[in-house]
């Protein structure tokens, strides 16, 4: 019922199944919970229980069913890769060997070594893995696997963010994103509202003024930014007078401080300019395709089902910002829902051309 999309039956029917096996028959109940929480996976129910799978795994542990207790390590890894908790995903992942499974368990393990390797943007670890999935897939000769694993490829092979210098932009793959963090230049990276200059890092993130101001600037140099100019971009005002260019020299000053390792902030005859203080090159790292709701969209954009609660839970939100967000969306034709009340689902179709590796919350490696 679940390979042919019925997940609500699905589910029923496993539950109904972990209820008529009885005590003696722990083995069985367990590989349902199991079969459920996969199930709860795909239809992006993020919120089923993880002690009860955790339990499940242990009994299947203990009567030696050493493949469906690794499957559902994996159901789990793969839940916190979802959510953004990568280093959680990295250390359970790591407690499990591989070797001694089938080739199906050996293509799911790859698949998650490749995908944290790639939202930490270490894509040539990303793309071992993946060959060695591809490998494995082939021994499986399970379409669905293959399948995953060609995507997995594609997210390698696609524009993942923008690169904007001197007033040119030009797209970049992950692989590209990576080497210019690695790089000697000054990144304003808009994907994660950070500033990166030779292996150190400053996080404005929850100081989207600053953010704004220098990502203005960033896209300027070499040249300064004219103070009206930067008072419509910062401030979203039309019109500046005295009180906004007051407002823009004390938020000048506050970037100069923030950023008085890395670079100044000097003024000038008609605005500002950004001067780094070792880089001789200043880009700014912006997403592939703008927008209010971006977040939203990026993990919409992976073709699957998803209710507001599984997407406040994975955007660390509330779920009243969120189904604000959708409506917005949905209002713009950007999403479709189906269902209603609880069993209400959000999806889009996957953004063409672009993968959403950097809209995803998790943090960019820093050195």
């Amino acid at each position: 019922m679940a390979q042919l999309g019925d997940l609500v039956r699905a589910k029923a029917l496993l539950r109904r199944a972990a209820r008529t096996f009885g005590p003696r028959e722990a083995l069985a109940r367990a590989r349902c919970v199991v079969a459920e929480a996969e199930v709860a996976l795909v239809s992006r129910d993020l919120a089923w229980p993880a002690k009860a799978l955790d339990a499940a795994r242990a009994t299947l542990e203990a009567h030696g069913d050493r493949v469906n207790a690794a499957h559902a390590r994996y159901l789990e890894v793969r839940r916190l890769l979802l959510i953004g908790r990568i280093d959680e995903a990295d250390r359970m992942l790591a407690g499990l060997d591989p070797a001694p499974f089938p080739a199906a368990s050996k293509t799911v393990h790859e698949l998650l070594v490749a995908g944290i390797a790639t939202r930490r943007l270490r894509t040539t670890a990303a793309r071992a893995a993946l060959d060695r999935a591809e490998r494995s897939a082939r021994h499986a000769r399970i379409p669905a696997l293959t399948a995953e694993v060609e995507s997995a490829f594609l997210v390698l092979n696609t524009p993942a963010a923008r690169l904007i210098a001197s007033g040119q932009e030009r797209l970049l793959r992950l692989g590209e994103v990576e080497a210019l963090l690695a790089s000697n230049a000054f990144v304003v990276d808009a994907c994660r509202h950070v500033v990166h200059d030779s292996g150190r890092m400053v996080s404005l993130a929850r100081r989207p003024v600053l953010f704004a101001l220098v990502r203005a600037l960033g896209e300027a140099w070499p040249d300064d930014v004219p103070r009206d100019m930067l008072v419509g971009r910062v401030f979203g005002s039309k019109l500046a007078d005295e009180s906004h260019r007051a407002r823009l020299r004390v938020e000048a000053v506050r970037l100069r401080r923030a950023l008085r390792a890395l670079a100044d902030v000097a003024a000038t005859k008609r605005g500002f300019a950004l001067t780094p203080r070792r880089a001789r090159e200043v880009v700014v790292l912006a997403r592939p395709v703008e927008g209010d709701h971006a977040a939203v969209l990026a993990f919409l954009a992976d073709g699957e089902s998803w209710s507001s609660s599984a997407l406040a839970l994975a955007l660390g939100t509330s779920q009243r910002t969120v189904q604000r967000a959708l409506d917005s969306l949905a209002a713009a034709d950007k999403v479709q829902s189906f269902g209603r009340g609880r069993a209400r689902r959000w999806m889009t179709p996957p953004l063409p051309g672009f993968t959403t590796t950097l809209l995803l919350p998790a943090p960019l490696p820093i050195g």
